[in-house]
C-alpha cells in the first residue's frame, strides 16, 4: 500500500499559488505571441559554419535558421521524488524547503538568520533583459521570472531510501543542520519516512549495508523491481493530485557497470538483462528504466554510469527525459571557473592536484576503491574540453597532470575540504601557482542544486521547438544537456560534444530560455554606449 499522503512527503502550497508567473515583462515584438495558455515566438538562431580545406586555411560561413519555439504557461503541481531521501541530501532539501515555506527564523551563534535558496540558480541569481531606454542602464531580472516555472516551496517531496529511518532523525544523523533550525521542523520531518529501495551489495561499499534496512525483497535487477518503482511513483502522483512526477538519484555513488555488448547496448538488450537478473544492471540503471517507462524525467545526482547505451536508447524510444551526471557544487565547480580563466587568457596550465577531505555518509561509501572510481573519473574529465579548445597553448592529445585524492576523515563530518593546486607555465618559460582552500558545507551547497535541476528539467517538458516551416512541433532530446550547468559530468546526447566550460553551459540555459521569448542573446558589445 502507498504511504499515506501526511507521512511520506512534503506538500506545497495548494494549487501552486507561488509559481512564477512570467508576468514581470512582456517582449513588445511581432516575433512574440502571448495568449491564455502558450508564449509563442519565433527565434533566428545564427551560428558560423567552417570548412577547412586541404592547406589548413579555414572558410567561415554565417549562417541564420529560423526556429518557432511554444512554451506552456500552466505552471503543473510537481512532485519531487528522490532516490536517497534519508540521506544528507535529502533531509537538507526537505527541511530547506519546509523551513521557506513557512518563513522560518532561527538563531546561530552569528546571529539570527532566514531561510533562503541562495546557491539556487533559478531562485537566487538574474539574467540581464536589457538596458533602460532612459538611462542605458542593465536591467536585471531574476531567473525565476523569465518563464512561468515552479517555485520550489510548491513541490511535493517523496521519495525511497535504504534506510527506513523517518526524516527527522535521519536529519539529526546527518549533521548538516543548526539545532534550531531542526527544532522547527522536526515534528514535520518525523512525520515522513523513505519508501522501501532496491538493494544491490555489489553496487556500493560494503560498509553501506548496516543501513540497508527498508528494502523490496530481491538483491538483484528483475522486472518486479522496475513494476514496484513505477507503482511507487503512480500512486505518489494520484495521493498528491500531482501533474508531474521528476525523480532524482541522490543516493551512494554506485561502481562504474561494465559495458557489454548484448547486455545493456540496446533498449531490447538492457530490458532482456534485467529480466534475466544480469549482474551487470546497477539499482540507479533500474530506477531510470521504471522512470522512463513511467514517462517521468531521471536526473542522476552521483558520478556512476547509470545511463547506459541502453538506457539512452530507451528513452529516445519513448520521448523520456534523462538529466547527468553528478552534482557540481563546491571544489569542481570552481575548477571549471578557474581553468577556463587561465585558458582563455592564454596560460598554459600543466597540473592540477585535487585533494578532498570528506566525513559524511558519501566521503564513507567513497572510501571504496570501486565507488572512489566512479568519483575520479567525473572530477577529472572537467577540464577536457577548454584545453581541446586552445590549439595555441596545446598540442594535439597534449593534456595537463590531473590528480584528484579523496580521505574518509569522519572528524570532518558535511564539512568539505578541497584543496586545488594550478600549476601553469607563463611568459619566457616562467610559472604560476594558485592554490585554493575551498571548505564547503557540502549538502548545503548540493541542496540547492536538486531544486534547480528539478525547475528547469520541468521547465523543459513544457517547451516545444521545429525548424520554421515544419508542421509538427517536438520536444528537446532526450538527453537535457541544458542542465550542464548543475553537473560534474555532463551528459549529451550521442555524438554531440560535451561542453564543461562553465559560462557556456549558464549562457545556454539563458538563451534558451531568451529565445523561448523572443529575445536575442545579449553580445555585451555595448554598442549604444560607443559615441561616434
Amino acid at each position: 500500500m502507498a504511504p499515506h499522503a501526511e507521512e511520506s512527503m512534503v506538500s506545497g502550497n495548494a494549487g501552486g499559488s507561488a509559481a512564477s508567473t512570467g508576468d514581470l515583462f512582456k517582449v513588445n515584438s511581432p516575433n512574440v505571441e502571448y495568449t491564455n495558455g502558450e508564449i509563442k515566438s519565433k527565434y533566428t538562431y545564427r551560428t558560423t559554419s567552417v570548412k577547412r580545406d586541404g592547406n589548413g586555411k579555414f572558410t567561415a560561413t554565417p549562417k541564420e535558421t529560423l526556429y518557432d519555439f511554444k512554451t506552456d504557461r500552466k505552471v503543473p503541481k510537481t512532485g519531487m521524488m528522490l532516490v536517497g531521501l534519508g540521506g544528507n541530501n535529502g533531509t537538507t532539501v526537505t527541511a530547506g524547503i519546509i523551513a521557506n515555506k513557512r518563513g522560518l527564523v532561527w538563531d546561530t551563534r552569528e546571529g539570527k538568520r532566514a531561510a533562503n535558496y541562495y546557491g539556487s540558480v533559478v531562485m537566487g541569481s538574474t539574467i540581464k533583459l536589457g538596458t533602460e531606454a532612459e538611462t542605458g542602464k542593465e536591467v536585471n531580472v531574476p531567473f525565476h521570472d523569465m518563464l512561468p516555472m515552479v517555485h520550489p516551496n510548491d513541490l511535493v517531496i517523496g521519495g525511497w531510501d535504504i534506510s527506513g529511518m523517518n526524516l527527522a532523525e535521519a536529519m539529526d544523523r546527518a549533521q548538516v543542520l543548526e539545532p534550531s533550525l531542526k527544532s522547527q521542523v522536526y515534528k514535520e520531518m518525523a512525520t515522513m519516512k523513505p519508501l522501501p529501495s532496491i538493494y544491490y551489495p555489489d553496487f556500493i561499499a560494503a560498509n553501506q549495508e548496516d543501513r540497508a534496512d527498508n528494502l523490496v525483497p530481491g538483491r538483484k535487477a528483475c522486472m518486479a523491481h522496475v513494476e514496484k518503482i513505477r507503482q511507487d511513483i503512480r500512486e505518489f502522483k494520484a495521493a498528491n493530485n500531482l501533474d508531474k512526477v521528476i525523480v532524482q538519484w541522490t543516493a551512494n555513488t554506485e561502481r562504474y557497470a561494465d559495458l557489454i555488448e548484448g547486455v545493456n547496448d540496446t533498449a531490447e538488450n538492457l530490458l532482456k538483462a534485467i529480466e534475466n537478473g544480469h549482474a551487470e544492471v546497477a539499482p540507479s540503471t533500474v530506477f531510470a528504466v521504471a522512470c522512463i517507462l513511467e514517462n517521468a524525467p531521471f536526473i542522476n545526482g552521483s558520478p556512476q554510469n547509470t545511463f547506459v547505451p541502453g538506457c539512452i536508447d530507451l528513452a529516445e524510444k519513448h520521448g523520456a527525459f534523462l538529466g547527468g551526471d553528478d552534482f557540481k557544487s563546491g571544489q569542481t565547480k570552481m575548477k571549471s571557473a578557474m581553468v577556463e580563466f587561465l585558458v582563455n587568457a592564454g596560460i598554459k596550465l600543466t597540473s592540477i592536484s585535487s585533494y578532498n577531505h570528506l566525513g559524511n555518509n558519501d566521503g564513507k561509501n567513497l572510501s571504496s576503491q570501486k565507488q572512489f572510481r566512479s568519483k575520479e573519473i567525473s572530477k577529472s574529465n572537467v577540464v577536457d574540453d577548454m584545453v581541446a579548445a586552445n590549439s595555441v597553448l596545446y598540442k594535439k592529445d597534449e593534456h595537463p597532470d590531473h590528480c584528484v585524492v579523496i580521505k574518509y576523515m569522519p572528524a570532518v563530518g558535511d564539512n568539505k575540504r578541497a584543496l586545488d593546486e594550478y600549476y601553469a607555465e607563463i611568459f619566457l618559460g616562467g610559472h604560476q601557482m594558485i592554490s585554493i582552500f575551498n571548505m564547503c558545507e557540502d549538502s548545503l551547497l548540493a541542496s540547492p542544486l536538486i531544486i534547480d535541476l528539478v525547475l528547469i528539467c520541468e521547465m523543459m517538458t513544457r517547451i516545444q521547438w521545429r525548424a520554421a516551416g515544419k508542421a509538427d512541433y517536438a520536444g528537446f532530446h532526450s538527453v537535457l544537456s541544458v542542465l550542464s550547468y548543475m553537473l560534474k559530468a555532463p551528459l549529451t546526447p550521442p555524438g554531440t560534444p560535451v561542453v564543461n566550460a562553465l559560462n557556456k553551459q549558464r549562457a545556454a540555459l539563458t538563451n534558451i530560455f531568451r529565445a523561448c521569448v523572443g529575445l536575442e542573446p545579449e553580445n555585451d558589445m555595448t554598442l549604444e554606449h560607443k559615441l561616434f
